[in-house]
């Protein structure tokens, strides 16, 4: 990886504000269902270098979530955002 890159990374269940602190000034989430009726959390942001991939993806193991994919998007992601509910989650 040469150049920034868009991503999206998908983890199972449904990631809490707080535990995505360290993401959110880099990435926008959202939370959806899934078939099985956990959901899942996809992350959208821009990432530099694989250096930064790296680092993100250790973020998210450190923290014990299932990682279900993780994958360049043609589409630029949208400014990060988090509604006023997951800025105030602390769970």
């Amino acid at each position: 990886m040469t150049e920034p890159t868009a991503y999206e990374i998908v983890i199972r269940g449904r990631a809490s504000a707080r535990l995505l602190r360290p993401l959110l000034d880099d990435f926008s989430f959202a939370h959806t269902g899934d078939h099985t009726g956990v959901g899942v959390t996809r992350l959208t942001g821009v990432i530099r270098d694989a250096a930064h991939l790296h680092g993100v993806v250790a973020h998210l193991t450190s923290v014990s979530v299932e990682l279900v994919s993780v994958a360049p998007v043609s589409r630029p992601p949208q400014s990060p955002t988090t509604t006023q509910h997951e800025r105030n989650d602390n769970s």
